[in-house]
């Protein structure tokens, strides 16, 4: 008996590998209008940028895939590099008030993944841990990855102990 890949309720990628051609297609158009205006056409030099602009952006969206993508299944959550089992999550804490003066506390708690913080351009998400622990997951779509995993930590069994 096999056993099914667990489903994949959430899903943000990080990075995507389209944002490659964008240099590459940049420098396409500069030579199109190079040869339609019939000026020096500069073959190297437009050659070597899409090859170095391409070559930096491959480096960035293999970072951006493997450190700020995020994956939300009936099981699990992964941020980056880091899976937490849905099992040690007590609950999803509620957003910050907009117009209180204090953080919450969950605000300066440790971000899930192998980064220093929350990534630039995502929102943080407080979760407790049935250790007692206040992490922070993050998300791009943080108001569709908290409705997610609410929904999920809240259809987990009551006496699931398997953390501790």
């Amino acid at each position: 008996m096999t056993d099914a890949a667990p489903a994949v309720l959430f899903t943000e990628p990080g990075a995507r590998w389209r944002t490659i051609a964008y240099g590459p297609l940049l420098c396409l158009v500069v030579l199109i209008l190079e040869l339609v205006l019939r000026g020096e056409v500069h073959w190297f030099g437009l050659v070597f940028c899409a090859a170095l602009l391409a070559g930096f952006v491959w480096l960035q969206v293999i970072a951006g895939r493997r450190h700020v993508s995020v994956e939300l299944t009936d099981t699990t959550l992964r941020e980056g590099g880091e899976v937490l089992p849905l099992s040690a999550i007590d609950r999803v804490l509620p957003e910050r008030d907009e117009d209180a003066w204090d953080d919450e506390p969950w605000q300066s708690a440790r971000a899930l993944g192998e980064l220093t913080g929350v990534p630039r351009r995502r929102k943080g998400i407080g979760l407790k841990l049935r250790d007692g622990g206040i992490v922070q997951a993050w998300a791009r779509d943080h108001l569709r990855l908290r409705e997610e995993l609410t929904a999920a930590v809240d259809r987990l069994p009551e006496g699931d102990e398997e953390v501790r």
